[in-house]
């Protein structure tokens, strides 16, 4: 697929673009995130996204970038610079095209065996999930309708739905939506609840399961043009917890050292303004199996791994054995340089949440955690850094727990 007819699949009545100065989309309201999103694909410039929610320092790095950009029309592939990298504090561009962009939407209505695809989009359209959704409807003529989270949240889940309708949250928004017999009931009459953005537990996924949801569990990233494995709804229904197998437009496979590769048309040219080859397959930060189905099993990634005395602590495995407590709404875990053991575990939780029992947690945790694994400090955030999307900016995190004494 060509940008051009990207552009008429958006069906927008927008006059072309002629000039060749590059294009920020950055739009709160759905609805203007759309209409801006199509003049600018319409054009022949660089196209950038952004988060509304950005503040000085983000902003301020746009328009350095924006500086040296040349104003010339745009190369036929990687034109299309999508905002990833929020998590670990350094924000990268990752360059996407039609072609990219359409190969993943190909690959996701044949593993899902649909042809039109329809959407209900309450993730925010800058972010790659949120994107991929409403592109997923246009461009097989499938139904594309924005709800408010907020809204949902309250309960006040829309009437709306069509065939072969999917809808993608986060963790911690599945776990509010659980909450609300009338919100499961909504979520009970998709094709498929996707679950990404960030770890679950089994606590969650469970009362998932309970509650009848058609959920499936996916794997993917902004530099994949979104999912790359995806879980069945029947396969989640029938006791499996993996990220499911790879979509049919991609090749996923992990290293001796656990390493998970993929390749495939759908990924990223490169992070603005280098490129990267073409059939090169992406190394990930994250590790992980593939089963005897083939299936994806994420046990975590590399760059958050916390050393202490020699010792390997996954922090996922840790906030897992906290959450299991019942005590906190959100936990997150880092590692802080310890002039002993190297690092020492420390747990942060949002103290708008409410004050955990930690004797409680302590005890519950002993039987489950390793000593070295238990967190040595529990830190109260009155600013809890996880976006819209459930990432957890850990580089912020640590900077606020280190603010916090």
């Amino acid at each position: 697929m060509e940008r051009v007819a990207l552009s008429d699949c958006l069906q927008a009545r927008v006059p072309r673009r002629r000039s060749d100065r590059p294009v920020v989309v950055c739009e709160r309201d759905p609805a203007a995130f759309r209409t801006a999103f199509a003049a600018a694909v319409a054009g022949r410039g660089l196209v950038f996204l952004a988060n509304p929610a950005w503040g000085a320092a983000e902003r301020g790095d746009l328009r350095r970038l924006l500086a040296r950009v040349p104003a010339r029309p745009a190369p036929a592939r990687g034109w299309l610079c999508i905002p990833t990298g929020g998590s670990s504090g350094v924000i990268r561009f990752a360059r996407h095209d039609a072609e990219t962009l359409a190969a993943a939407v190909a690959g996701f209505a044949r593993h899902f065996d649909c042809g039109r695809i329809s959407t209900c989009g309450i993730l925010p359209l800058h972010h790659v999930s949120g994107l991929m959704g409403w592109l997923r409807a246009a461009l097989t003529g499938g139904k594309f309708r924005s709800e408010s989270w907020a809204r949902v949240e309250r309960g006040e889940v829309p009437a709306w739905t069509a065939p072969e309708a999917f809808v993608s949250v986060v963790p911690t928004q599945l776990q509010r939506l659980l909450a609300r017999a009338r919100a499961r009931a909504w979520l009970r009459r998709f094709r498929a609840v996707f679950v990404g953005g960030g770890p679950t537990w089994p606590g969650l996924l469970d009362a998932a399961a309970r509650a009848r949801l058609p959920l499936s569990l996916s794997y993917g990233m902004t530099e994949t043009a979104a999912m790359v494995t995806a879980l069945r709804p029947e396969e989640f229904a029938a006791g499996d917890r993996s990220s499911g197998r790879p979509l049919p437009h991609v090749t996923v496979r992990a290293e001796a050292d656990g390493t998970v590769v993929i390749a495939g048309p759908s990924l990223f040219r490169g992070y603005y303004p280098a490129w990267r080859a073409r059939s090169a397959p992406l190394f990930t930060q994250d590790v992980g199996f593939l089963d005897a189905a083939g299936a994806l099993h994420v046990q975590g990634r590399r760059d958050a791994l916390i050393i202490s005395g020699g010792e390997k602590i996954d922090p996922v495995a840790v906030e897992t054995a906290l959450r299991a407590t019942g005590e906190f709404e959100d936990v997150a875990v880092i590692g802080l340089p310890d002039p002993d053991w190297g690092a020492t575990v420390v747990a942060c939780y949002p103290a708008a949440g409410g004050r955990p029992d930690l004797g409680a947690v302590r005890r519950r945790i002993e039987p489950t955690l390793a000593s070295f694994r238990r967190p040595k400090r529990y830190v109260p955030l009155a600013t809890w850094p996880r976006n819209a999307q459930g990432k957890l900016n850990r580089a912020e995190l640590l900077r606020l727990v280190r603010a916090a004494g």
